[in-house]
This record gives structure tokens, sequence and C-alpha cells, in this order.
């Protein structure tokens, strides 16, 4: 971080006085108090650093575990969407790609104009993106918060005003932790096609922890979750397939059920699954993690490791896309 000047202002019975302190100076104080103060100081000069000093955009963001709704610059937001989105030890052009991401996917949102019930234009759950502040962080991280914030910043300052456009407009930028080896087309998970999100081969998502996963289903939970019935012979069999190999249709006798539908009944981490029962369990096999649409978390760092930058690697990932730098003009019109 950049070093800052901090503002005490110490009253006195008829006057009051101004002091400016170093940094360096207030810290050790630090030690000698409850550290609120400093800490305090510390959290907006953090904000202030890699927020754009050409706009006033803030994000309000319903906060679950408050239940209040929080308004936040829109860099410190993106910076705790990709803390909590993407691991911190991933690559440096990763974590960039990551941070283009999350931003497209808050101005797209504020575009469609459509505040929560609850209050706010976003939560900060997976419904939305999960987002964690920095008072979470330094739970998560522990000793490790300085390290991983500073790279984190760095991502986010890289990319600041950065957005992935198609024909001028943002896109729906999609991402998932990893593939089973091909991304998947919009309109064979969602219905909805878009143009640039298209299947790709992503090979290197084997990398990732619990890439092959099986998890044990009781016959009883398997039928009820599914609203089927098996017998020992028949299971289920899959009558359809999408152009990535992920499971697109079962048919449990003249029941049809989508991957997807299967997916979320049974939590399942991805549509590419195979099983077998055993006993009163049906075993599941999956491959990869996540509904497969858009970016690949774990290929876009392993492409990050083979020298690729993170403008190599949305472009990969999302079809025909610009990035596209916001002018104050674009932030006023989100006001």
């Amino acid at each position: 971080m950049k070093s800052f000047k901090t503002l005490i202002t110490a009253g006195l019975t008829t006057c009051s006085v101004v002091i400016i302190i170093p940094t360096l100076l207030v810290l050790p104080f630090h030690s000698q108090t409850d550290g609120r103060l400093v800490d305090q100081l510390q959290k907006k000069a953090n904000q202030a650093a890699i927020a754009n000093k050409n706009d006033n955009l803030s994000i309000s963001v319903f906060r679950t575990k408050t239940q209040k709704v929080e308004k936040l610059p829109i860099e410190e937001y993106v910076l705790g969407v990709v803390a909590s989105e993407m691991p911190a030890k991933f690559e440096l052009e990763a974590l960039k790609a990551q941070s283009l991401s999350a931003r497209t996917f808050i101005i797209k949102r504020l575009k469609e104009g459509k505040p929560l019930e609850e209050g706010g234009i976003v939560d900060d759950t997976v419904q939305f993106q999960v987002f964690q502040d920095r008072d979470d962080l330094k739970k998560r991280y522990g000793a490790q918060y300085e390290a991983n914030i500073a790279k984190i910043e760095r991502a986010v300052k890289a990319t600041e005003g950065q957005i992935l456009t198609y024909d001028g407009q943002p896109i729906t930028a999609s991402f998932f932790s990893s593939s089973n080896g091909y991304t998947e087309n919009s309109e064979e998970y969602w219905n909805n096609s878009a143009p640039y999100l298209k299947s790709v081969p992503s090979p290197w998502d084997s990398v990732a922890p619990d890439y092959i996963a099986t998890k044990a289903v009781s016959i009883n939970d398997f039928e009820q979750k599914l609203n089927v019935k098996i017998n020992k012979s028949d299971i289920g069999k899959v009558i359809a397939r999408t152009n990535s190999n992920r499971v697109e249709k079962v048919a449990f006798g003249k029941k049809t059920l989508t991957g997807k539908e299967i997916r979320e009944k049974l939590n399942l981490r991805s549509t590419d699954f195979s099983w077998e029962r055993k006993g009163d369990e049906i075993i599941i096999t999956t491959k990869g993690y996540g509904h497969g649409v858009g970016m690949s978390q774990y290929g876009a760092n392993e492409l990050a490791k083979q020298g690729k930058t993170y403008d190599d690697i949305v472009k990969y990932y999302y079809k025909g896309v610009n990035i596209t730098k916001l002018s104050k003009k674009d932030y006023d019109k989100l006001q």
C-alpha cells in the first residue's frame, strides 16, 4: 500500500488544533489503545487507494449477516468480490480477469436497475456475487491478510474502470470453478443464447482439486428429491448430452428430467455426472465444478501460468468481446 496521511483533531478548551501525522507515527499508538480509531482510518484509506478519483459511484449491497444495506465504492465492492470468488494464491493475471468479470457483472446489474425487496441492488451471496468486506477477509486470511489483500488490490487497480462489452453493452460475465474439459454453451444450461458464451476447450481444468468427485445418495433421498421411482435394473438413463458432453436429459420411465434439474435437486458439483447403484445407495461421480458457462477460474489460472495476460484470458473464454474503459459520463449515468 502507498503511504497516506491521517488527520487527527485534538480538541482543546477554547480551540482545536489539526495535527498531520504520518502513518508510520500513528501505527505504534495502535498498541496502546483499542485500535478502533486507527482501524477506521486505515479502512477508509484502503478504500480511497483503489477508488476511481473520477467517479462517486457506490454499490448498495444487502449484507445478509447484518440484514442491512451497505454502500461501497464500486472498486471496493469489486475487491471484496474477487477476494471471495477466487483464491488469492491464483496468478495475478487470473485475478485481473476475475476483476473484469466482477465489475462487468455489477455494471450490467446497475444498468438493469432492479433493486431487491430487502434494499440494495445485490446481496452478498451466490445469488449475485459473493462479497466479503475487509473485516470478513481479515478473519478468513489470518496472518496472510496483508499479503493477500495487497495482491488483490493490484489486480483490481490494474483493471480499474474496465468492463467486458459485446456490441457496446456489458456482457453477462458468468464464471465457474472448473469445467469437464470444455465450457458450456449458454443456451444448453440456461436456454438463453449469447454469442460470447460459447463452448471452448479448457483442458487445463483437470488440475482443480476434486476435479473428479463422488457422492453417495440413499435410494430414498434420490427418489424423493427427484420425485421418481427406480428399481434395481432401471435407475435412469441418459438420453441426451450437450455439445460439451454434459448430461442434457435423463429418462426415468416416462418421466424426463434435465441435467440441470438433477444437479440442483441433488446438489451435484456439475452436470457432467454418471451413477451406479450399490446396495441402498446411488453413487454419483461428477467431473468439474460449476455450471460450466463462461470463464473457468482454474482454466484462467493455468493460462496465466503459461504467460497469458488477463485480456488474453477473458477474450478466450468470452468470444468476440471488447475491454471497454468506462468514462466519467458512463459513471454519471449509473448514479
